[in-house]
């Protein structure tokens, strides 16, 4: 075999989505309040008060849900969440908007520093792509917390 062609052979790559879900059938989201039950129709009942998840809600130009992507699992008091997964996902989805969303298994709903500095990250990169961060959830077994309500994103 020529060596010359073997350094030339690479991977194609494709972009596809595809849904299980008729586009007639997908949730509206049109409040926090929508996208909090949505999260926590989907979140695992067993790990919401035991470990930090972080999970990102993609939307269509309707504000319809195209799907949730669960980003990272954590321990007891974080998470990853790397925004180049973040956005990597939501382009492949053709989301428009997306809405961020973390557990504190304390039950404490205050955002911590880290909290709003991450969701100022994914904000600006958000910018750059045309997908708008709509808000960022922090939900509890009990309640949620939400950036936009409170007006910080």
């Amino acid at each position: 075999m020529d060596t010359a062609n073997e350094l030339y052979q690479i991977a194609e790559v494709e972009l596809i989505y595809k849904s299980k879900v008729k586009a007639s059938e997908r949730p509206q989201i049109s409040t926090t309040r929508d996208a909090y039950h949505v999260f926590l129709q989907v979140w695992d009942k067993n790990k919401i008060d035991l470990l930090e998840q972080f999970k990102v809600l993609f939307l269509n130009t309707a504000g319809k849900a195209l799907g949730i992507y669960e980003l990272s699992t954590g321990g007891i008091a974080g998470t990853i969440a790397d925004p180049r997964l973040i956005f990597s996902a939501a382009l492949k989805a053709n989301a428009v908007s997306i809405v961020l969303c973390h557990n504190h298994p304390s039950g404490n709903l205050r955002p911590s520093r880290q909290d709003e500095e991450l969701t100022e990250k994914i904000r600006n990169a958000g910018k750059f792509l045309d997908i708008k961060v709509l808000d960022h959830i922090i939900i509890t077994s009990e309640s949620y917390f939400s950036f936009a309500d409170e007006g910080l994103v």
